[in-house]
């Protein structure tokens, strides 16, 4: 039963392949050896204490998550900052920890296609295509099943990410039926979604100054917040990973940590 962590890293990457990830992403294997021996695994979005923890409590042999536990080069590896904290608790349970970073974001069911599929766009297609030919391009781009005034649309939106706020800018009353969507951190996409023509584009670590130049254009802004742009693909993610790996004949139990929290609270 289970089988050595090389041979489940080879299955993920037929689903999210590493070459589809940015130059200056680190995605891939963070901490582990690849021939320990792998059953149980968790998909989370962040490698954070709270997660490897209690992975670690509960004999979990590999913690999948979207954003990388070392993302630059680490010059010191000290136990009491976050990062050294996190490898000596790996570590010392021997948890491998690896991560799908923006292979995941731009992958086809990816987590751009998940979040636009949960807006309920259709006829989708990339907002932005950049790097090599043959890669997918990242955020999403497709249209409404019928017009709504944005007011409609934020509501609508709250309910089907399950958020209490979101900030907007635009007239609350306009029309919209074109929507532009990027997970994650939006603000580099912007010129990509002025390029594009759409009316709204909802993503996350959007800027004071975009948002001034969305008003200006008479079109409408809507930051959501990184968690709940990207944690909705956890779910998905350990679904897509037990299918696949249950065709390939690999008996492996994959399941999605649900506890995870958005660190920012409004009060």
């Amino acid at each position: 039963m289970g089988c050595k962590l090389a041979e489940v890293m080879d299955a993920v990457e037929e689903i999210v392949p590493g070459e589809f990830a940015e130059e200056w992403d680190n995605c891939g294997m963070q901490l582990g050896d690849p021939d320990w021996q792998v059953e149980k695994i968790w998909v989370a979005l962040d490698p954070i204490p709270e997660v490897i923890t209690a992975a670690c409590q509960a004999d979990v042999d590999l913690v999948i998550t979207h954003h990388p536990l070392i993302f630059k080069p680490l010059s010191i590896i000290d136990v009491s900052r976050l990062e050294g904290f996190i490898i000596q608790q790996a570590l010392d349970h021997q948890v491998a920890i690896y991560a799908a970073h923006t292979n995941l974001d731009r992958v086809q069911d990816g987590v751009n296609d998940v979040l636009a599929s949960r807006i309920g766009l259709r006829d989708t297609r990339a907002l932005s295509i950049e790097g090599e030919a043959g890669k997918p391009g990242f955020g999403r781009i497709g249209s409404l099943v019928q017009p709504t005034s944005l007011a409609s649309l934020v509501n609508n939106l709250k309910q089907a990410l399950d958020i209490k706020h979101v900030k907007v800018a635009g007239n609350l009353d306009t029309q919209v039926r074109t929507v532009a969507v990027c997970s994650g951190s939006g603000s580099s996409m912007v010129s990509a979604f002025f390029d594009a023509g759409a009316d709204v584009f909802i993503s996350g670590d959007l800027k004071y100054h975009d948002a001034r130049n969305f008003e200006f254009a008479r079109k409408a802004l809507v930051d959501i917040g990184h968690f709940a742009s990207e944690h909705l693909i956890v779910q998905t993610f350990a679904e897509q990973l037990n299918r696949h790996f249950h065709d390939k004949g690999l008996i492996l139990d994959v399941e999605s940590y649900q506890y995870e929290k958005d660190p920012f609270v409004i009060l």
